[in-house]
């Protein structure tokens, strides 16, 4: 049997975001209904989410340059197809 290290890597990726929703995110956001968060508290949390998105999708290449660039906070909820954590929230 042979082993394709791209389906695998898929597969990983999609493995780390059924985490992510399911335990990171709620972890995240346990609790906010009766908090009151200070504009500190709220960038922590956002600063948080968006790090852990990075870490699952890692870098993108630019297509004119061939530079390597970190992805915006928009481009990983488009990949996820969610809102921001301070839209939930």
């Amino acid at each position: 049997m042979s082993f394709n290290s791209e389906y695998s890597h898929l597969v990983l990726k999609k493995v780390k975001i059924r985490i992510y929703r399911s335990v990171i995110l709620c972890d995240i956001l346990y609790g906010c209904e009766i908090w009151f968060l200070t504009l500190k508290e709220s960038n922590k949390q956002e600063c948080l989410d968006v790090m852990v998105l990075r870490r699952i999708f890692g870098s993108k290449r630019k297509e004119v340059t061939g530079d390597w660039r970190k992805l915006s906070s928009e481009e990983l909820h488009d990949f996820l197809s969610t809102p921001g954590i301070m839209t939930i929230r």
